[in-house]
């Protein structure tokens, strides 16, 4: 399919169905943020638990990635796409009967698995069957299924779970992710994989692994772990505690707390469906350095420059947009990624810089908590400044992948 000149009725159901599930995929996750205060007081459960539960979470996610990220090589895109989001579903719909700290810890975990394992078996379905030209501009708008899961987690979680109380929240959660299940069944498989399986994935996960950190492919490897680590960081110091930041460190009430959180992923909505315009068009390398630039001066005007800018408040609605709009750079690492790794260990290697990438965020929710105690909220939040700004600079130490053709990447392996 990805050697058609022009869109198919597959390629919109690929595409479709997979950005749904990384719709519900990131819901499920971000959820979470939102129940905080509930949990706190129906479970008794101090900030600090909290905290250590959503970074066990996210550590799950690393895990869960490079776990699917294997059995994508193995098993092919679509099916498992389909376990993913079943153990994702199953992880929420569990956490709805937590009545421990350690009940809510384990189910969250879950989650986390499956959560990890649908971003890179989505990315690469699309970039193994859509056209060359178009890779990017799909990647981009794929990413774009964050910012909708954030919206309706903040509405979710922000305005009707106060009704419906924590537990109803986490399972009627559960019902799209289902039906999202049951759709998939009638997409076809990755021709990229199906014409590769036989010579490629035959393979231990060891062998997977081992080939993943051989001399061939170590380099690459480990400078798109330290980049996805730069952009993880940027993102969740950015998106853990932002709910709380702006609702008691800045005295916005709830629905101003929502409203500022959905001016933000609208941003995020809007970077992701243009960044891959500006990657084909400048190439990946200066589209990322724009984007995480943007994101990384936004950050700082809504956190430490907040006093400065709150005279004007129309300025820090501007700035709190510019802050997702920056975040758009995500949109172009399903595309950066997959023409960097060839099909024999392309799930293997995009699931594992992006998945352990984030699971290392584990420690972003504690170390915000820590900074908070001596500071404020606001000084553990821009830290995400300084990491989106490494962004933009890092990105120059790979090559420009802008025109890669996959099919010949695996011939010339």
């Amino acid at each position: 399919m990805n050697e058609q000149t022009k869109l198919t009725k597959d390629h919109y159901r690929i595409f479709g169905l997979s950005w749904a599930g990384w719709v519900f995929d990131f819901y499920d996750l971000v959820l979470f943020t939102f129940l905080v205060s509930q949990l706190q007081t129906d479970l008794h459960f101090s900030a600090e638990l909290l905290s250590l539960c959503l970074g066990i979470s996210l550590f799950a996610t690393g895990l869960g990635g490079i776990i699917f990220g294997v059995l994508g090589d193995k098993f092919g895109r679509k099916t498992v796409l389909q376990w993913t989001i079943i153990i994702y579903s199953l992880g929420t719909l569990l956490s709805a009967f937590s009545w421990s700290f350690y009940s809510l810890v384990i189910f969250r975990f879950i989650t986390g698995l499956g959560v990890g394992g649908e971003w890179a078996t989505g990315q690469i379905y699309i970039n193994e069957t859509f056209p060359d030209k178009l890779r990017a501009k799909f990647g981009g708008f794929m990413q774009s299924g964050a910012p909708v899961g954030v919206i309706l987690a903040s509405i979710v979680g922000g305005l009707i779970s106060p009704i419906i109380g924590w537990r109803m929240t986490f399972l009627v959660s559960i019902i799209p992710a289902l039906t999202v299940i049951y759709i998939r069944r009638y997409l076809n498989e990755s021709d990229v994989w199906l014409q590769n399986k036989d010579q490629y994935v035959k393979k231990s996960a060891l062998q997977e692994f081992k080939e993943l950190l051989s001399q061939e492919y170590r380099k690459i490897f480990l400078i798109s772990l330290i980049l996805c680590i730069f952009g993880m960081s940027a993102y969740w110091y950015t998106y853990s505690w932002l709910p709380t930041y702006l609702a008691k460190e800045r005295g916005l009430a709830a629905i101003g707390s929502t409203f500022g959180i959905i001016l933000i992923q609208c941003g995020d909505f809007t970077g992701y469906t243009t960044f891959g315009y500006v990657a084909e068009k400048l190439g990946r390398r200066p589209a990322f350095t724009i984007y995480s630039f943007i994101m990384g001066i936004s950050i700082s005007m809504i956190t430490i420059c907040w006093n400065q800018i709150d005279a004007v408040p129309d300025l820090i609605f501007v700035f709190m947009f510019l802050t997702g709009f920056g975040t758009g750079f995500f949109g172009g690492f399903g595309a950066l990624f997959s023409e960097l790794f060839p099909t024999k260990i392309r799930n293997t290697g995009v699931g594992t810089v992006f998945n352990l990438a984030r699971g290392i965020q584990f420690i972003t929710p504690l170390t915000i908590t820590f900074v908070a105690t001596y500071f404020d909220l606001s000084y553990g939040i821009a830290i995400a400044a300084i990491f989106a700004i490494l962004v933009g600079i890092w990105i120059w130490v790979f090559p420009e992948t802008k025109g890669t053709v996959i099919n010949e990447l695996d011939q010339n392996v």
